[in-house]
């Protein structure tokens, strides 16, 4: 069976690593491009887009791909929904991979909001030096706001639209509590904005803002499409393949 990974992210990779593995099993893995030097999984590899919801489903059928298990970053929005119209066109089944959502604990300060337009407001009216950690491609959200410092970290040096006022931190997680800690006393950070990406690599930050008091602006995550089956991690989404496949 070939199976399509829409990836990007560490489950994606885990996932990928397994089928390469399973006997019968032909694993496409496709990542969107816009990190520069990827971590690439094993099996075929893909870069790019599809052409929206119509060329993802032609490129199924022409491919022969028996299953899709998006395992995109959980705010991947536009790729999770093409991929539900796509499978449903196209006749091939299709499951989401997602990783838990992160859940507030005793002492934190969250702040949840539905964007990174609300995100910008909520930040500035928090405070002055804020640590934005949303990744590269939503900058133009904050953009208008030069009363306020952003330190930004990112894989990738952003472009396009950017906050006046603002360093640039160039790293990749998994990121450690003593590094988090020192980062936000060193920078005198006094708001965290953050997606509720989940996950361990990059949940340190939100340990090391509850211990300084510092308050979170979480974005909440899209939904997932209607009538996509979840799964929360690769070991779950390997046996649905297998069930599914006989």
């Amino acid at each position: 069976m070939h199976v399509l990974v829409l990836g990007g992210t560490t489950e994606a990779r885990r996932l990928a690593e397994t089928l390469h593995a399973t006997r019968g099993v032909r694993v496409t893995s496709s990542l969107a491009g816009r990190v520069a030097t990827p971590r690439m999984p094993p099996g075929e590899v893909r870069v790019g887009g599809f052409g929206g919801a119509g060329g993802l489903a032609r490129w199924l059928s022409e491919h022969e791909v028996g299953a899709v298990i998006d395992a995109t970053h959980p705010f991947a929005g536009t790729i999770s929904f093409n991929a539900a119209r796509a499978a449903a066109d196209a006749h091939v089944p299709l499951l989401a991979l997602r990783r838990p959502g992160w859940a507030p604990a005793d002492g934190d300060d969250w702040h949840p909001v539905g964007s990174l337009e609300e995100a910008a407001e909520a930040a500035r009216a928090l405070g002055s030096r804020v640590f934005l950690t949303t990744g590269r491609m939503g900058l133009a959200s904050f953009a208008h706001i030069g009363d306020v410092w952003f330190l930004v970290r990112s894989v990738d040096a952003p472009d396009g639209p950017c906050p006046p006022r603002m360093d640039v931190l160039l790293d990749r997680g998994p990121f450690t509590l003593d590094g988090e800690r020192e980062l936000l006393r060193r920078h005198r950070v006094d708001v965290l904005v953050t997606k509720d990406s989940g996950g361990a690599a990059t949940a340190p930050k939100l340990t090391a803002a509850r211990e300084a008091g510092v308050p979170v602006v979480v974005v909440r995550r899209p939904p997932v499409p209607d009538g996509v089956p979840v799964v929360a991690g690769p070991e779950e989404a390997a046996a649905w393949l297998a069930a599914y496949s006989g």
